[in-house]
């Protein structure tokens, strides 16, 4: 699969925009702050229906205007093109559209387009929270897997309610054991799902991960990714009878698959705080290709990769490694972005690989002629 043409209207920086792309590698090189970013961000709305960095749909209109599309037309070997659309103006609820017929659950789009993107903003799995990490396996698994989205809307879904009437039986000063307990009954089912999809997950991931750090770093550093969660030693029911306390005292939910995380680490020792930026970088990276190869194999076919001012804080040796596993023909469409000219002309260096290059000032795109 891969896409072959982006349409964008009133989108951040972009009034209009229309590109045709390679079925390979696409390249944007401009300044920072042109808008090479917020192209790779149209590309994964059309994936994901939302945005890679802004939560609210609202603000990616463009200042002053009414509302934003994103169309792009994708075409696999052998079958019809599909147009995805989506449409969002303000005050009103964003509708996204796959060959013109609306979707009613978003959900239901989530997989069809298989795609993995790689940013420096990746760099907060490491340094950030767990609900960071949390969010990124579960938007891998979600990709390849309905029942895990639907296990996971569910869970969600019943935990904000039991934590409204944790929260109400504070405010009222009373409790209802019997009542709260009608709710975790509902979480059970879909924790258990989650927990298991989440365990068989990171099984399979962690040799594919620990072949793409030593590709990418040409280090000898042991990594590893570690599950992190209670539910490895007790039921979740036994759990929350022993929270109920503190689930009384905080007014909401403190144990549950809600609150697991992942061990990210490097030579036993965490990597955030003994990794240096080189090594933390090509330790995402290797997050993000592994999922690549991961996706590939449940879906069947390529996953569109999307690398975002990735060059940037590596050293030359792991530039090279990088760019040299980018020059295999394992990867299907890829899109690039960069502040240098040179590195994209390394990039290329001696290869006949079929490329586009773009160049992006101020929400204007232009193809080079190469």
């Amino acid at each position: 699969m891969h896409l072959q043409n982006l349409r964008l209207s009133n989108f951040k920086n972009y009034e209009n925009a229309d590109m045709q792309f390679s079925e390979k590698i696409n390249c944007f090189i401009g300044a920072n702050g042109a808008g090479k970013t917020n192209i790779l961000d149209a590309i994964y709305y059309l994936s994901f229906c939302k945005s890679y960095f802004n939560a609210s749909d609202q603000q990616n209109i463009k200042h002053h205007a009414e509302f934003f599309t994103v169309h792009g037309l994708y075409q696999r070997p052998g079958l019809e093109p599909d147009q995805v659309s989506c449409v969002q103006k303000r005050r009103q609820k964003k509708v996204f559209q796959r060959n013109k017929k609306t979707y009613e659950r978003l959900a239901d789009h989530i997989g069809k387009i298989p795609l993995v993107m790689i940013s420096p903003y990746d760099r907060d799995l490491i340094n950030e929270g767990s609900d960071l990490r949390r969010k990124f396996i579960d938007g891998v698994i979600a990709q390849f897997s309905p029942p895990y989205l639907d296990a996971l809307l569910q869970y969600n879904k019943v935990l904000a309610q039991r934590n409204a009437l944790l929260k109400q039986f504070g405010d009222q000063q009373k409790f209802d054991r019997e009542l709260l307990r009608l709710w975790e009954e509902q979480m059970l089912k879909p924790a258990e799902v989650i927990y298991q999809a989440r365990r068989d997950f990171l099984a399979d991931f962690q040799q594919i991960f620990q072949q793409y750090y030593k590709i990418v770093s040409g280090g000898n550093e042991e990594v590893s990714i570690e599950y992190d969660t209670a539910l490895h030693d007790k039921k979740l029911q036994e759990l929350l009878d022993e929270s109920i306390g503190r689930d009384r005292a905080t007014r909401y939910t403190n144990v549950g698959v809600h609150k697991d995380d992942l061990l990210f680490l490097m030579n036993s020792y965490p990597v955030k705080r003994f990794g240096s930026q080189g090594q933390q970088k090509s330790f995402v990276i290797a997050i993000r290709l592994a999922q690549y190869d991961f996706t590939l194999k449940k879906m069947g076919y390529k996953p569109i990769l999307l690398f975002d001012d990735i060059f940037d804080k590596l050293d030359d040796q792991r530039v090279a490694h990088l760019v040299k596993l980018l020059g295999n023909d394992y990867f299907g469409q890829v899109f690039i972005t960069d502040t240098q000219r040179q590195r994209i002309d390394f990039l290329f260096e001696g290869t006949n690989i079929d490329h586009k290059v773009f160049d992006v000032n101020q929400g204007a795109v232009y193809q080079q002629q190469l």
